[in-house]
């Protein structure tokens, strides 16, 4: 049996690797069109691979995926998190879990993720076909031609594992297939703000942020990074996700709501005991702030409200206090534009996931053709996520059922 697989990332190695173990005989060629190999893996994490994240419970797991839940759902059946781990350790390759849940190899080294594909590939005998562009798959009589830059080949199967595409163009030689496609649109992506003011402020973060999409259900929570463009961090970039398709056609021009003290809201931090202690201090504002406000950004907010720093809580005026409780509550920002979040960069859309089995991660409507990792119309939020849905969906694939 010949095997062809498509993409030379982490999608397709890994589905090489699966269908050698589990067809040791087949012949399996990988072919990637540029001549770098496993390139996102070398960047991701900072360069130390965010192999997946300690997320052991399927219904807790697959709540990280804006779009595919209901694929994963059953596809996590037959490889995730657990399987992950056991993989890469019984290949000599030991992951450790920090405190947020993200899981690395314990070199903190993204080349120990790559030498381990490279050393099972060749160990394996996988052909590795580099600097070669797939044109066009041909079905042909339970069959497979792969029309390539530099001739064809003739396969009995094959994987797609070519990733996400940040234009609908680069689908379109699966379209002729009769393969639907979702238009792609960019995902985990950071907020640019039409008013600099607060970019003053770059570097500063604060924890437990409510951050709402204004107008919308997007709603999450997290962390909030300010940067010298805008807003970033956790909660942004799970926001960015989940409202991905909502904010392309608003063209990336919108309201964001930040609710700086988390789950209080206007009507509950009024009645807290917190704000009450705050109000009958003798203290400054500026030296008394809410609790987890950093002082800078605290310092940006009494500004932004007209407060003087060096009045009393005491002395507040009541406009003084419905003013400060609005701004901790009720902050909005127009945020005009996107920037691409480093190597974190994915795509919403893809190969629709109503034309694959996700038991076999097979194409429905031809024999033999088979998906994973990004081509999929399937992405997670940052922390290991996206690695795992390629894991999951390249080893099913492998199969080759």
């Amino acid at each position: 049996m010949k095997v062809a697989v498509i993409g030379g990332g982490a999608a397709g190695f890994f589905a090489t690797l699966s269908v050698k173990h589990n067809h040791p005989q087949a012949e399996v060629i990988l072919c990637e069109k540029s001549n770098k190999l496993l390139s996102k893996v070398k960047v991701s994490g900072g360069g130390r691979c965010n192999v997946t994240h300690d997320a052991m419970e399927r219904s807790y797991l697959i709540e990280h995926y804006p779009r595919g839940r209901s694929f994963l759902k059953k596809a996590f059946h037959q490889f995730q998190v657990a399987d992950t781990i056991d993989w890469f350790q019984s290949r000599g390759v030991e992951l450790k879990v920090e405190e947020d849940g993200r899981m690395f190899p314990t070199t903190n080294d993204s080349q120990t993720i790559i030498d381990c594909f490279m050393s099972e590939a060749e160990k394996t005998g996988v052909r590795i076909l580099t600097g070669i562009t797939i044109e066009r798959l041909v079905p042909e009589k339970g069959r497979w031609r792969l029309i390539h830059s530099e001739g064809e080949l003739k396969m009995d199967k094959i994987i797609v594992a070519t990733g996400g595409s940040p234009k609908a163009t680069g689908f379109q030689w699966l379209e002729e297939l009769s393969i639907p496609i979702v238009p792609p649109v960019p995902s985990l992506f950071t907020f640019n703000l039409k008013d600099k003011a607060i970019c003053a402020l770059a570097g500063v973060s604060k924890s437990n942020v409510d951050v709402r999409i204004q107008g919308t259900k997007f709603q999450t929570d997290g962390a909030v990074l300010i940067t010298h463009w805008g807003f970033s961090g956790p909660a942004v970039l799970k926001l960015s996700a989940f409202a991905a398709r909502e904010l392309a056609e608003r063209s990336y021009t919108f309201d964001v709501r930040l609710r700086w003290l988390g789950q209080y809201d206007e009507e509950t931090w009024r009645q807290s005991e917190e704000w009450q202690d705050l109000l009958a201090s003798k203290k400054q504002v500026l030296n008394l702030s809410p609790p987890d406000v950093p002082l800078r950004l605290w310092d940006f907010l009494l500004d932004r409200v007209d407060i003087h720093p060096e009045k009393r809580w005491i002395d507040l005026s009541r406009k003084e206090k419905n003013r400060l409780v609005n701004v901790l509550t009720n902050d909005v920002y127009e945020a005009k534009g996107k920037t691409t979040f480093k190597e974190e960069f994915v795509t919403a859309g893809g190969v629709d996931l109503s034309a694959i089995n996700p038991n076999t991660c097979g194409c429905k409507n031809h024999e033999g053709l088979y998906f994973a990792g990004e081509v999929l119309d399937i992405d997670g939020v940052t922390g290991g996520f996206n690695f795992q849905a390629a894991w999951t969906t390249a080893w099913i694939a492998g199969q080759l059922k």
